[in-house]
């Protein structure tokens, strides 16, 4: 009896057998590759890995006991994945038990940390297949293709979670630019992926070579569907496929096993204390850098980048377009009140960007690093951009390019930059500044003495400068400007004259000067001075130049005007 009962049981375990392989029963046989080219993904370092997954998990907590890896026979890998809730064809044969060993043995730590990470974006994955109508099991093709991280980036340029190449990703509608890349956008790169394996199941009609055709492309699958004589089966293609094409759908369906049979080989999935942080989206549309949002918002900058690797320079060009941001749902209500304060915040070093350099070339425009400060003024409801600039008395092309603005559009409560002024630097004493102009020197020897033009309504730097013969930064430096902003009324400096002059000796107890050599009469400091102003003050009834006097000295002679700045 026992007899019979034993050989009941071997032959429904043979039956078994052969039903698992009944989907390919020379599967086993037939398929074997000595020079297997494993995905990027399987041969990455691990320590490249922790740095680039932007999640920190070098302090996870262990969920399970860790163990020497299981080895099973073939029949097992069969069967569980014969056995496994799948659409699609998950056979089994020695390339696939190839790379199932591989995940169980070499790779067993990276896949300990995929887990983790899945828990963030298989979620994601599975919301958008299902929309899309297609196998929930296709969440793990990020598995090989990135090993799950946002910002992988393929020899030949394939980009993000579902490897992108550029022409292919903006024909899904990413975009692509020097600021921003949406292959890297988990959301936005998934759903692009989904409609491609739609449209490429449109073609084939098989998910094995959908796969195919997403690695290589469909040109590459349709040339070894010919060299094989029209055979449309991957595994009857197998050979005529590139290389390294070759290994992602065994890679593939490797991966669907491990990730359902980990515990079996042993594998303890690592969890991070902050990966499931509850999580909310706000539209941003100005420009804005992460660093000004983590340094009011007391986040970390990495945590941001994380949430957000579709910002390839940490700054989101608002200006131009709204730009979804990731945040935890904790800071989302602090991101809104405090909007001014993060717009504002280091401004500029993190903005540096400049819309406008016209001033620099019609020397209307600050060349230092001088003082200046902002007008702002906040947008009400029923603004719009000519009254505000009307009502500042700026043009419409200033606003705009002041606030780094495209359209005319703008929203309530938007604070922008309406004029701008001069941050009032201190000015030397009219007595150091004659002591200054002029250079007591030996016998033969010169001094300096400015010349000055009064401000007149209609003037600019540039127009002074241009009749004056000089150059604008020559007058700023002269006149100690900080930006080109003057005022009627101002006096300048506009040109510099040299005079002959004799050495002079200070008398303390007189308060006068007193030539100490040989010398012409008239021919002192004083004289020549007197003599250098009197010469202004007849250019000045030319309309050129000014006497060096204060701007409350209206109504008074020329005469006057000179004996009067002496005696101060």
């Amino acid at each position: 009896m026992k007899k019979y009962i034993l050989l009941l049981f071997f032959f429904l375990f043979m039956g078994t057998v052969l039903q698992g392989q009944g989907k390919h029963p020379s599967a086993v046989e037939e398929i074997s590759d000595s020079t297997i080219i494993y995905p990027e993904s399987m041969t990455e370092q691990l320590g490249t890995l922790l740095r680039t997954w932007q999640i920190d998990l070098s302090k996870a907590e262990v969920e399970c006991e860790r163990g020497v890896n299981v080895m099973f026979h073939d029949t097992v890998y069969l069967n569980r994945l014969y056995r496994l809730p799948s659409e699609m064809e998950l056979s089994f044969n020695s390339v696939v038990k190839s790379h199932i060993e591989m995940y169980a043995n070499r790779r067993r730590e990276q896949v300990s940390y995929m887990l983790a990470l899945g828990d963030y974006y298989f979620p994601m994955f599975e919301q958008l297949l299902d929309l899309y109508g297609l196998p929930l099991e296709l969440k793990y093709l990020p598995v090989i293709e990135s090993a799950l991280n946002p910002v992988a980036v393929s020899r030949v340029g394939a980009t993000g979670l579902w490897q992108f190449m550029l022409r292919t990703g903006k024909g899904y509608g990413l975009e692509v630019n020097s600021l921003v890349d949406e292959r890297r956008d988990p959301y936005k790169a998934t759903e692009a992926a989904v409609r491609y394996l739609k449209d490429l199941y449109a073609i084939y009609g098989d998910w094995n070579l959908v796969i195919a055709a997403y690695n290589c492309g469909p040109g590459n699958v349709n040339k070894a569907i010919a060299r094989s004589g029209g055979k449309r089966d991957y595994w009857q293609i197998y050979y005529h496929l590139p290389r390294e094409t070759r290994g992602y759908v065994p890679a593939f369906i490797a991966a669907n096993y491990i990730m359902n049979h980990y515990a079996d080989h042993r594998i303890c999935p690592a969890h991070s204390y902050n990966t499931t942080t509850a999580l909310d989206t706000v539209h941003v549309n100005e420009r804005i850098h992460l660093e000004q949002i983590a340094g009011v918002l007391d986040l970390p900058v990495s945590e941001l980048r994380r949430l957000n690797p579709q910002f390839k320079k940490d700054l989101i060009p608002g200006d131009s377009k709204a730009y979804a941001l990731v945040l935890p749902s904790e800071k989302m209500y602090a991101f809104i009140d405090r909007n001014d304060e993060i717009m504002n915040y280091s401004k500029g070093r993190y903005l540096t960007h400049r819309a406008n350099t016209d001033g620099f070339l019609n020397g209307t425009t600050l060349t230092g690093s001088g003082n200046t400060a902002h007008i702002y003024y906040r947008v009400k409801k029923g603004d719009n951009l000519s009254t505000i600039a009307r009502r500042n008395r700026i043009t419409l092309s200033q606003l705009k390019s002041w606030n780094g603005l495209k359209s005319n559009r703008i929203g309530v409560g938007k604070r922008l930059i309406v004029g701008k002024k001069a941050v009032a630097t201190p000015k030397t004493d009219a007595g150091e500044q004659l002591a200054q102009n002029i250079t007591t020197a030996s016998a033969g020897q010169t001094e300096t003495v400015n010349q000055y033009y009064r401000v007149r309504k209609g003037d600019t730097l540039g127009k002074i400068a241009q009749k004056n013969g000089v150059r604008v930064s020559q007058l700023q430096t002269w006149n100690g400007l900080r930006t080109s902003a003057i005022g009627i009324g101002d006096q300048l400096i506009i040109g510099k004259k040299s005079v002959t002059v004799v050495k002079e000796v200070a008398d303390p107890q007189a308060g006068i000067v007193k030539n100490s050599g040989t010398t012409n009469e008239g021919s002192d400091v004083i004289s020549s001075y007197l003599k250098a102003q009197i010469e202004k003050v007849e250019e000045r009834k030319s309309g050129a130049v000014i006497s060096d006097v204060s701007d409350s000295d209206e109504g008074i002679t020329d005469e006057e005007e000179v004996k009067g700045e002496m005696n101060d």
